[in-house]
């Protein structure tokens, strides 16, 4: 193996300290999505309180911010140049341009500077998210790549936990600490960019580029139309249609929650956001204690089972209940553990582990991209929703369906790849269902 990046074991069965500095700066792009999801959420009301906003401009905004249609389309760029010329050259850059769109956000006067900052932020963390997760995928031990890819988790939890309660605190500035929130944002991305400098390229990367190239045909490597075929496309199908399904959910939780407190709840702007904040608290916790822990043992059937229930239920709760502060936090707590155990920890795993190398970030950006782009459809539509007759009950059931369809697929169609080497798992089969098990010891086992 090629060693421009970090030692390479693929049969240790701890990460080096190396190995987790790496993942904590690839995580930076976990951080800096979510974070400017949340923020972008809590500052909804006042943005709109402050720009005279209907309820169009509210859902254009939401649609094409970093929780939606522009992520999508920097996912599929930034995916897409990270496979054919190497993840470091994405990873490295693309957070001077978040900076650049977040500035745009900060000195906002209206409506079309704010949108244009919006869309550009999108376009950058939607660029890093799949390079940074190719590149932890590709420097960790087979058996701890779950764990390394679970301290992605808790830096997407991190982002919008430290983001809320700065919202919290900033809260009776009004617009001002809504500026100040994106501020930190800026700041937290430039030290990350400095930081990176010092990253090499992918040895996983830069070994099968090399193979491709003595293979007398470098461009075979890679191809889009291999993407399509077999099992790659078999995965594809899989993974995307998982994530779009989850996704919908969680992106209209993480965004609308403290506008759908405020307008159908009555409840103020500063007790809206510590709800989210919550919810963060306890997606952290979850992923810490429990995820990481088990991501790389043989159970992984009865956790995502576990999880797919805890979030039906949290949607059954505005389903049947009043909203309110009680109904909320209810819906957080469950909705935040059952994400952990059976949501975007496994997406983010199996997009890993069910690609090749020169294929992996561009399939992931493909994904993501089409789940955003669903996500960003459905945002347009919810505020709209909410003041209809059709209400947030209503919603709420169609959420409940988009969980219970998520959890059959992600039962019946997960892949048995716990354990295994990404050259392992490139070697056999690894389509979903198709997985033969492999025996290690039953410490590191596939899917029960």
């Amino acid at each position: 193996m090629d060693t421009t990046g970090p030692e390479l074991d693929p049969d240790a069965a701890k990460p080096t300290r190396e190995q987790w500095k790496w993942a904590g700066l690839a995580s930076m792009a976990s951080y800096i999505d979510a974070g400017s999801i949340v923020a972008a959420a809590a500052g909804l009301p006042l943005w709109e309180a402050f720009l005279g906003l209907d309820s169009t401009a509210i859902g254009l905004l939401t649609a094409f911010s970093s929780n939606a249609i522009s992520a999508a389309v920097g996912a599929l760029i930034g995916g897409r140049l990270g496979d054919r010329f190497g993840r470091k050259r994405i990873y490295a850059w693309d957070l001077l341009v978040f900076a650049f769109g977040v500035l745009w956000i900060v000195c906002a006067v209206n409506l079309p500077m704010l949108f244009v900052g919006y869309v550009i932020v999108g376009l950058a963390v939607g660029a890093d998210l799949p390079t940074s997760l190719a590149l932890v995928a590709e420097f960790a031990p087979g058996r701890s790549r779950g764990k390394l890819i679970g301290l992605t988790q808790v830096a997407w939890c991190l982002g919008p936990l430290i983001t809320l309660l700065l919202a919290f605190a900033l809260a009776p500035l009004g617009v001002l600490g809504v500026r100040i929130v994106f501020v930190h944002l800026l700041v937290v991305a430039l030290v990350t960019w400095y930081l990176r400098r010092g990253m090499v390229e992918s040895a996983r990367w830069t070994q099968a580029r090399r193979a491709a190239r003595d293979s007398g045909n470098p461009l075979a490597a890679g191809r889009l139309r291999d993407l399509v075929t077999g099992r790659n496309l078999r995965a594809l199908l899989f993974t995307g249609g998982l994530y779009a399904l989850w996704n919908t959910v969680a992106g209209t939780n993480g965004a609308f929650l403290p506008y759908l407190l405020q307008h159908a709840g009555g409840v103020d702007q500063a007790t809206s956001v510590a709800v989210q904040a919550f919810n963060s608290l306890v997606t952290l916790l979850a992923v810490a204690l429990v995820f990481m822990p088990l991501a790389d043992g043989a159970r992984r059937r009865p956790l995502f089972a576990f999880g797919a229930v805890l979030q039906i239920a949290a949607f059954g709760c505005f389903a049947v209940l009043p909203i309110g502060v009680g109904v909320a936090v209810a819906n957080v707590g469950l909705f935040g553990i059952g994400a952990v155990l059976a949501g975007e920890s496994f997406y983010k795993l199996w997009s890993q582990e069910m690609f090749p190398t020169m294929l992996r970030a561009t399939a992931q950006g493909v994904t993501f991209a089409f789940a955003r782009i669903i996500l960003g459809i459905w945002s347009f539509l919810v505020p709209a929703m909410i003041e209809s007759e059709f209400g947030v009950s209503g919603m709420a059931m169609i959420m409940m369906a988009m969980l219970v369809l998520f959890g059959v697929i992600g039962l019946v169609g997960m892949p048995d790849s716990a354990g295994r080497t990404l050259d392992e798992l490139e070697q056999g089969p690894s389509a979903p269902g198709t997985a033969e098990r492999v025996d290690r010891g039953g410490e590191f086992g596939g899917a029960e």
